[in-house]
């Protein structure tokens, strides 16, 4: 296969997925590591894909497309580590929690579930089975019902009802984007109206992001970045970003290798 057809193939596969890992290009194009990092830094110097660390994200697609949980299970998943680490720093024994769905919430699961104690309201199906094996004594798991999206999140009326029952602590909540303007967003109306209602049930909302997400705007607003009170994400987010967050009254905590780094101030919701 010639380069300019190996590199139209990788860019159908994005488009087509929204988001694709390195090590899936390999096995589907059967060429070495080194072609595939080759091939995706050329049409992101073209502008066509986004690359990240271990694979590449569309861009410029269209607000309504919601790359799947596996597709983006693989995609900077040492920042979605080190996010997960800050983020638990935040819980404490026998509190209780709000997980959204998403797969930096989902690292955050495993770094949480051994948490004794643990009262966890969720609607995430892979969340739930993780801390569910767990077996940590104490733990309690609520998961809402609902219909499950491509991302592996319970939404629509039987979830919001349950949600508006409920009350927690503090939300950790995953999103698909972040903006100054548009605020927390999805590309799922129903997957937004669920959230709005898991925000609704916490003291406290953090959102879970890594850099990458910061000027991607979904479909669907969750709430105004202004109404977040943490967020934690990783070293890679930018200089402007930072003083958009700080602007907002936003905290910052970002996710460090061994640490994390608080920013520069906290609120809370009563």
């Amino acid at each position: 296969m010639l380069a300019s057809q190996r590199r139209s193939t990788i860019l159908g596969i994005v488009e087509e997925t929204g988001a694709v890992k390195v090590s899936e290009l390999v096995d589907q194009l059967g060429v070495s590591d080194m072609t595939v990092r080759r091939d995706i830094e050329q049409l992101a110097t073209e502008g066509l894909l986004e690359r990240v660390h271990g694979g590449a994200l569309a861009v410029g697609g269209r607000t309504s497309d919601e790359p799947g949980f596996t597709a983006k299970s693989g995609l900077m998943h040492a920042e979605k580590e080190t996010i997960a680490q800050a983020a638990a720093a935040l819980v404490e024994p026998g509190a209780a929690i709000g997980i959204s769905a998403g797969t930096t919430t989902y690292e955050f699961a495993r770094v949480v579930r051994a948490v004794p104690d643990l009262t966890v309201v969720t609607n995430s199906v892979p969340v739930a089975q993780l801390l569910h094996e767990s077996g940590t004594p104490g733990q309690t798991v609520v998961l809402t019902g609902g219909i499950r999206t491509p991302s592996d999140a319970l939404v629509g009326p039987v979830a919001v009802a349950a949600l508006r029952m409920l009350h927690v602590d503090r939300l950790f909540l995953g999103v698909h984007g972040m903006d100054p303007r548009a605020g927390l967003t999805t590309p799922n109306l129903v997957e937004g109206e669920t959230n709005q209602a898991m925000v609704d049930s916490a003291r406290q909302v953090c959102v879970l992001a890594d850099h990458t997400k910061w000027g991607i705007v979904g479909l669907s607003t969750i709430i105004p970045l202004a109404q977040v009170d943490t967020l934690v994400t990783d070293e890679g987010l930018g200089t402007r970003a930072r003083r958009a967050v700080a602007e907002a009254g936003v905290e910052l905590v970002l996710g460090c290798k061994g640490r994390p780094s608080p920013g520069r101030n906290g609120r809370g919701r009563s």
